[in-house]
């Protein structure tokens, strides 16, 4: 008789393998493994750990203060996600620039601030352009259209992040990394298959709870063979070549630079910037909101001479502040 096939569940349930520490990097996999409480299904030995997180999460204090700077004593207006508006400052946050009688406006795309720039000719607008190689193209466009459209008004605030170097210098924190799927789907998968190959285990996970108890599941089932491994759990999103158009738009636009993270400190290469043909469309270069932090950087990485990306107690720092059990991503020290 055929012997019946576990289910994703049943196989989490019964992992009897070696400790494991999995790393969800992404925000969202952090809010709905909680929301959902896988937490409670996983065996003793098995660590989710909580990783950097959303872009909001991983943009340091200083950008705020840009902004704000720029809001109140530039007059410009800002056009943001809601979830910037009350992260605080050294001083302020958007919300209190606000208050203050500063121009802060909710938008839901880079689109709709470069559409209001249009309206508005008067105003110089800015929108704080933050999240990862997901939304990045679409800051991208908005610089586009507006040099279509002829402004002189739009900018962007630029804190876009890439993944590849953060994997690099996290990757002593995990034994296997719980891929953002919508960042894959931008990116492909050559990167994780690379990392593998290095010996850095990772699979790519959805957002449902079909998806994620699947991608733990194979994360555990391949953990115990012994062997670094790359599989992608979410092959109806995401294919191996990415979004072509999507990065041949960023390669356009932007290029490299050392980034601080929230928490974490400067990793080098792992921000954009918008390039010197695009710089017209740079808010700190057109009006100034360079220099404006108020804030010290967080822990500073670097390589050594092996090569590895080297920190002050960067793993103690995660377990101390997020244990297993606490179903938090990371908001960052200072």
């Amino acid at each position: 008789m055929e012997e019946k096939k576990k289910t994703a569940r049943e196989i989490i349930e019964g992992y009897q393998g070696p400790p494991v520490r999995i790393m969800e990097v992404c925000g969202t996999h952090t809010h709905e493994i909680f929301r959902l409480g896988i937490r409670k299904l996983l065996p003793p030995q098995v660590e989710l750990i909580s990783g950097p997180g959303c872009p909001v999460c991983v943009t340091p204090v200083g950008f705020i203060d840009e902004a704000v700077y720029l809001a109140l004593e530039k007059q410009a207006t800002i056009c943001t996600f809601g979830d910037l508006v009350r992260v605080p400052g050294t001083k302020k946050s958007l919300a209190d620039a606000r208050a203050e009688g500063a121009r802060i406006r909710i938008v839901y795309s880079p689109a709709d601030a470069e559409k209001y720039a249009k309206e508005h000719p008067k105003e110089q607008v800015v929108f704080l352009s933050v999240g990862f190689e997901t939304t990045t193209p679409a800051g991208c466009l908005s610089v586009k259209k507006a040099r279509e459209d002829g402004l002189s008004n739009y900018s962007l605030l630029v804190a876009n992040k890439t993944m590849p170097q953060a994997y690099q210098a996290l990757k002593g924190s995990a034994d296997v990394f719980l891929y953002p799927g919508h960042v894959n789907a931008i990116t492909g998968t050559a990167l994780c298959e690379r990392l593998a190959e290095q010996g850095v285990s990772g699979v790519v996970a959805g957002f449902t709870a079909k998806e994620l108890l699947t991608a733990l599941a194979v994360a555990l089932v391949r953990f115990q063979e012994g062997k670094p491994f790359f599989v992608n759990c979410y092959p109806r999103v995401v294919k191996s070549e990415g979004s072509p158009e999507a990065q041949t738009l960023i390669e356009e636009l932007m290029e490299p630079c050392d980034s601080e993270w929230r928490g974490l400190g400067v990793i080098p290469g792992s921000g954009l910037v918008l390039r010197k043909e695009w710089e017209a469309f740079d808010a700190r270069k057109k009006c100034g909101a360079a220099d404006q932090r108020q804030t010290k950087s967080g822990l500073s990485l670097w390589r050594c001479a092996s090569g590895k990306m080297q920190t002050v107690g960067l793993q103690g720092i995660w377990k101390s502040l997020y244990p297993a059990a606490s179903g938090r991503s990371l908001y960052g020290i200072q």
